[in-house]
């Protein structure tokens, strides 16, 4: 019966948690639910933190406009891999309220789309870092093709997906689009970071076309930029020009 309440009110109660500077959180934050990506259904914040596994520290979410197309972010894998359980958050005043919560029973927020996950072991660290030094002139001349994002560079987060784009900072990808959507445009933009998954084929060709053909390299540049945006949700803002890249890459 409460679930069936929550779908017709559960957006106003999110809202409460966010309005007035969170000043009524601590009233409404055991009533609000989010989609669980392993129940497959609503749970409390609560429920989340009592199903944690020992040696899980945050409380893992990801934002998007449904639950299937928030499943099928690459940067999803890597969490459940670690078995644990992601809140799917659907509603665009959902990040909001988990921001002025901040923290529930001492287990901050983290959202996968976030650049420093920290999933990682120390040894696998250490090898992204190298792999990203040792690449860092090819890295610098995709970032400066781009122009739109913080900074490109190799992962090893990804598992079966080439790309990924990831935020830096206190605002999201999903944050931006709320404020993108507001009629009178407050210039409130997400720091993006476009990330390579250092094991697929892809990374190799990027390697070579540095050392052969850097004109050709400036294209794939575009093309995986525009392809991670596409992932997260984010519009093209040149689809004609990244379509005549594609078939020009394809047909050779």
């Amino acid at each position: 019966k409460y679930e069936e309440f929550f779908k017709a009110f559960g957006v106003q109660l999110k809202y409460g948690i966010y309005n007035n500077f969170g000043a009524d959180k601590d009233k409404l934050k055991d009533l609000i639910m989010f989609h669980s990506s392993k129940k497959d259904k609503l749970i409390t914040l609560k429920e989340y933190v009592d199903n944690m596994p020992e040696g899980q520290e945050k409380i893992y979410y990801a934002s998007g406009a449904s639950i299937s197309k928030i499943d099928s972010l690459p940067q999803v894998e890597q969490v459940k891999e670690k078995d644990y359980d992601i809140l799917y958050l659907t509603d665009y005043v959902d990040e909001f309220a988990i921001t002025a919560i901040g923290e529930y029973e001492e287990k901050k927020f983290a959202n996968v789309e976030n650049g420093d996950l920290d999933l990682e072991t120390a040894e696998e660290k250490e090898k992204t870092k190298k792999v990203n030094e040792e690449n860092e002139d090819l890295l610098k001349e995709m970032k400066e093709e781009i122009g739109e994002v913080k900074e490109v560079r190799f992962t090893n987060k990804l598992k079966t997906h080439p790309v990924c784009l990831t935020s830096e900072g206190d605002v999201s990808i999903e944050m931006q689009k709320v404020f993108d959507a507001m009629p009178n445009d407050m210039g409130i933009k997400a720091q993006t970071v476009l990330e390579i998954n250092e094991k697929h084929p892809i990374a190799n060709k990027l390697k070579n076309l540095y050392k052969e053909d850097k004109e050709e390299l400036k294209k794939y540049a575009k093309i995986l930029y525009s392809e991670a945006k596409m992932i997260a949700g984010l519009p093209i803002d040149n689809p004609t020009e990244i379509s005549n890249l594609i078939c020009e890459v394809i047909s050779k």
